[in-house]
């Protein structure tokens, strides 16, 4: 945590810090109608719920990044304001620019919204257990990496820092956040995923699965919020290396998933992270903006 000049630290996940303006200038200015805050994304990475050591320098930049584009590709309403300083009017501090975006506050839906074009991680070992994920029976015999039919909606429970967030059915998503804004969410996800695999695709890349989060603004207009097709949210893969028969060329952080399953039992506090593993996830995270973006 970082303690910004007219910024109040409110609250930390796993990698992304949370603010609210505490003067006059952060309260009024531009917009005095809306509640802004300050979402600061950090370098930390985390997987299987646990938060790593080290860090991966420059990710916390880079994620705003690739998060920023993508929020402009998507014709959905979201929660940046701004990402810029300037045009934020003076509201990103120096010491967090670049990494940091001005959002409207959001009540945000304890629901993971995750969407799934490919069987892998969780959603693999979900299927060899039950023949299904969260509930969506799925063919027999599919094996791991295979595309799915069509993309699959396979919510999960947000839990709380410390927790471990759990897969669930659409049925239970109803129970949390009634029928109507279940459907909507469900509708909002199948809908920005077949998009944004488009954009991809376009880019010889596979969008394998990602997950979104959602709130409602000030006029009760779901919304878009958090960070969005990053590869700390999502499944990236080289298409021409899929093609190939070469499955696992990702641009995420699977290169960490990987070394954690070969090299930690998920009991006790997870290992330190080699050098190597640190430097090949920051250069896969650089080639997937690359590639995206083109710039």
């Amino acid at each position: 945590m970082t303690e910004l000049p007219g910024w109040a630290h409110e609250y930390s996940g796993k990698v992304r810090e949370l603010y609210r303006p505490i003067d006059e200038q952060a309260a009024d200015a531009a917009s005095p109608a809306v509640d802004r805050m300050l979402v600061v994304a950090s370098d930390r990475v985390s997987a299987y719920d646990f938060v790593l050591e080290p860090g991966i320098p420059g990710k916390g930049e880079l994620l705003t990044r690739l998060s920023s584009w993508w929020f402009e590709q998507l014709d959905v309403p979201n929660h940046v304001l701004s990402t810029d300083p300037v045009s934020a009017g003076g509201l990103v501090p120096d010491a967090v620019a670049g990494r940091a975006m001005v959002v409207k506050r959001l009540d945000m839906f304890p629901v993971e919204c995750v969407v799934r074009g490919y069987l892998s991680g969780s959603g693999w070992e979900e299927y060899r257990r039950n023949g299904s994920i969260c509930g969506v029976p799925l063919p027999v015999g599919l094996n791991d990496g295979d595309r799915l039919p069509r993309p699959i909606y396979t919510p999960a429970w947000k839990a709380p820092l410390g927790l471990h967030d759990e897969n669930i059915t659409y049925e239970r998503t109803i129970e949390l956040v009634g029928a109507n804004a279940a459907a909507s969410l469900r509708d909002l996800s199948l809908s920005i995923f077949a998009r944004a695999s488009e954009i991809a695709e376009a880019r010889g890349v596979i969008l394998a699965d990602t997950k979104f989060e959602f709130g409602r603004d000030a006029d009760g207009t779901i919304t878009l919020g958090d960070e969005v097709l990053t590869s700390d949210s999502s499944r990236y893969w080289d298409a021409a290396a899929y093609h190939r028969g070469e499955r696992g060329q990702s641009f995420d952080k699977q290169i960490v998933r990987d070394w954690l399953a070969a090299n930690w039992d998920r009991s006790g506090v997870p290992p330190v992270l080699p050098q190597e593993i640190v430097e090949r996830t920051s250069a896969r995270y650089r080639e997937l903006i690359g590639l995206m973006t083109g710039a």
